[in-house]
C-alpha cells in the first residue's frame, strides 16, 4: 500500500449525529459490496450507478495501490484480502477512537449551540465510558434545552477530574459488594467525600465476557480465560472495568499472568474491546452487553453494577444539574434506557449518599467496630 496522508474535516447538517461516525466514502463502498455481494446491487443501495461505483473503485485502487475487488463475469463480487483486512483496521480504529470522537464533536456543539443561544445551560461530564450517556446527551440537549459536554474518560480520572474542577459532574461504575479487599474501596474512597460529594443515580448495567457468536471456545466466565487458548482484549489501567475485572480475579484467586495477553491488549473503551474481538484480534474481553450486541457477538454475563453521577453537594442546586436529573426522571429516558441492551434504571435522578448508596463504603469501619466489642477469647 503507498504511504497516504489523512484528512480530516466536519459539516453543519441541519440534524444531529449518533454515535461517532465519520464519513468516508471509501469504507462505505467497500462495506456495500461486501454486504450485496455485487457491484449492481451494491450501487443500488447506495443511490449511485454502477458505473459511478466501477469508477470509484478504480480510483481507490489507485490512490492505495492495491486491489480491492476481485470480480469476473457472472461471479459475486468480493473484496480482496487487503480491502478486508483495511476495513476491519478501520472499524477498529473508529470504535477505540469513539469516546474522543464523540467528546470533540460535543465541544464543537457546545461552541455553536453558545453562539446560537446564551440561554441554553451547559454542563461538563468526565465520565467512564458508557453507551447510554451519549443518548441521554441528545435527550438532555432536546427536551431541557441542556448541553451536556461529555468526555469519556477512567473512573479514576473522571473523579479526578472532578476533585479538581475540571468539572461540574462525574460518572463511574462499581459492582454492588462488600468485601474488605475491595479494590473499588481503596481506589475510590480517596477521591469521595461523605457530607462533600452526593450520588446522582443513573442505570444498572451488566458487565460480561464478550466472545465470538456461538462462544465456540465455551467460555463460561473469567475462570475458563486461566491456562486457556482464549486471548483476553483488557481495558487500560484506571478504568473502572479494568478494577472490576481486577477484583473478580483476585477474589477467586485467579493469576492474570495466566491470562493470555492480559497485558498486552489493552483498549480504552467497551466498544474498542467488541470491535477487537469481532475482529479476530482476541478470543474475550469484558465489556457492557450492548456494546457486543453492536457488533453481533455474544455475551456472558459476569456482573451487574450501578452506574452514578456524583457532583459536589454544593453543585445539587445549579440549573444545570437540576435539568440534569429533571432528564434522569422523564418517561423519556426510562424507554430509551429499556431499548439498551443489559440496561436498567436505578434510581435514576435520585440524590443518594455514599454511604448508603455504596455497600461497602463502611465495611472496613464496620469490621473494627466488631473486633473492638467482640468477647475475649477465653484462655
Amino acid at each position: 500500500m503507498q504511504a497516504r496522508g489523512v484528512h480530516l474535516q466536519y459539516s453543519f447538517q441541519p440534524d444531529g449525529q449518533r454515535g461517532a461516525e465519520v464519513c468516508n466514502p471509501l469504507f462505505d463502498l467497500l462495506s456495500a459490496v461486501r454486504e450485496h455481494g455485487s457491484i449492481q446491487h451494491a450501487a443500488k443501495a447506495m443511490g449511485a450507478s454502477y458505473r459511478h461505483v466501477w469508477g470509484a473503485l478504480k480510483h481507490w485502487e489507485e490512490v492505495l495501490g492495491e486491489k480491492l475487488v476481485t470480480w469476473t463475469q457472472g461471479q459475486p463480487a468480493r473484496l480482496t484480502p487487503f480491502a478486508e483486512r483495511l476495513l476491519w483496521a478501520e472499524t477498529r480504529a473508529r470504535a477505540r477512537l469513539t469516546p474522543h470522537i464523540e467528546a470533540l464533536r460535543a465541544e464543537l456543539e457546545r461552541v455553536l449551540v453558545e453562539a446560537l443561544d446564551g440561554s441554553q445551560h451547559a454542563l461538563t461530564i468526565y465520565a467512564s465510558h458508557d453507551l447510554a450517556l451519549p443518548a441521554l446527551r441528545e435527550h438532555a440537549s432536546s427536551a431541557h434545552r441542556l448541553h451536556m459536554d461529555l468526555r469519556f474518560a477512567g473512573s479514576m480520572d473522571a473523579l479526578r477530574a472532578l476533585s479538581e474542577g475540571r468539572c461540574t459532574v462525574a460518572g463511574f461504575h462499581v459492582p454492588p459488594m462488600e468485601h474488605s479487599a475491595n479494590v473499588f474501596a481503596q481506589g475510590l474512597k480517596p477521591l469521595l467525600k461523605p457530607g462533600r460529594h452526593k450520588l446522582i443515580g443513573c442505570t444498572r448495567r451488566t458487565q460480561g465476557l464478550m466472545v465470538a457468536k456461538g462462544n465456540p471456545l465455551k467460555l463460561t466466565g473469567l475462570a475458563d480465560l486461566v491456562d486457556g487458548a482464549a486471548r483476553f482484549v483488557n481495558r487500560q489501567e484506571g478504568s473502572g472495568t479494568r478494577l472490576l475485572t481486577d477484583h473478580l480475579l483476585a477474589q477467586a484467586k485467579l493469576n492474570p499472568a495466566r491470562i493470555a495477553q492480559y497485558q498486552e491488549t489493552v483498549e480504552d473503551s467497551h466498544m474498542a474491546v467488541a470491535a477487537a474481538v469481532a475482529s479476530g484480534v482476541g478470543d474475550a474481553g469484558m465489556g457492557i452487553e450492548a456494546a457486543a450486541r453492536s457488533f453481533g457477538l455474544d455475551f456472558v454475563p459476569v456482573m451487574t453494577e450501578d452506574y452514578f453521577l456524583v457532583c459536589l453537594k454544593d453543585a445539587l442546586e445549579h440549573p444545570a444539574v437540576l435539568k440534569l436529573r429533571d432528564a434522569l426522571q422523564g418517561p423519556e429516558w426510562a424507554t430509551t434506557v429499556a431499548e439498551l441492551p443489559g440496561y436498567t434504571l436505578s434510581h435514576s435522578g435520585e440524590v443518594l449518599s455514599l454511604t448508603r448508596a455504596l455497600p461497602w463504603w463502611n465495611f472496613r469501619d464496620r469490621k473494627a467496630r466488631e473486633a473492638a466489642t467482640a468477647e475475649p477469647a477465653a484462655e
